[in-house]
């Protein structure tokens, strides 16, 4: 039988239990409207293993739920970018990140329409993220130019231009990964100093 001395233990038990339960909800939302802008978050709840009732106590609505799961991404690609402007191929790793943005696209663009379609726009939050990511994105090519690996004339506006273009137009024209690589290639000679 629980006594009153367990308060403490058990309040701690629901606070993890809730955190559990919101990475849960977060991870199953980017699943399901990364897949599908028109999904609902009945399908949230299930993937995620709890009830529907619950999704709407932590996410009151399709809009915040939708702006959580946008936030999380950017603050993620954030946190790649950052780590990996300290890492010890910093032109490789420019290169890598770029791609790996390119290659995610797809689902980040989904969760922006399924925010758009549900009558929400990006929110403070997600708006600090993708600040954040831009000045991460910066970190990681000054790196790049730092050792030679990208062309010392290349600004991030264009650069951070050019990952954008290229991610919609991957999107956009779903591209199949052999197309998207030679793309990408593209790109790649254009930013590489000259020989």
């Amino acid at each position: 039988m629980r006594g009153h001395g367990l308060a403490q233990g058990e309040g701690s038990g629901v606070r993890a239990d809730a955190r559990d339960n919101r990475l849960r909800i977060l991870t199953a939302a980017d699943e399901v409207f990364g897949q599908s802008p028109q999904a609902s978050t009945d399908a949230v709840a299930k993937l995620a293993g709890v009830g529907i009732a619950t999704v709407f106590r932590h996410f009151p609505t399709k809009t915040e739920l939708l702006e959580a799961v946008l936030t999380q991404r950017l603050e993620r690609l954030r946190d790649q970018a950052l780590t990996l402007a300290s890492s010890d191929n910093a032109g490789r790793a420019f290169y890598m990140f770029f791609s790996r943005v390119v290659s995610e696209s797809a689902v980040k663009l989904a969760i922006g329409e399924a925010l758009i379609a549900a009558g929400g726009a990006a929110g403070e939050d997600a708006r600090k993220a993708a600040a954040g990511l831009r000045e991460a994105f910066g970190s990681l090519l000054a790196e790049a130019q730092r050792v030679g690996a990208v062309r010392r004339d290349a600004g991030l506006p264009e650069v951070y231009a050019l990952l954008i273009g290229a991610s919609r137009g991957a999107t956009a024209r779903h591209l199949e990964p052999e197309v998207r690589d030679r793309m990408l290639t593209l790109v790649y000679d254009g930013l590489r100093p000259a020989s």
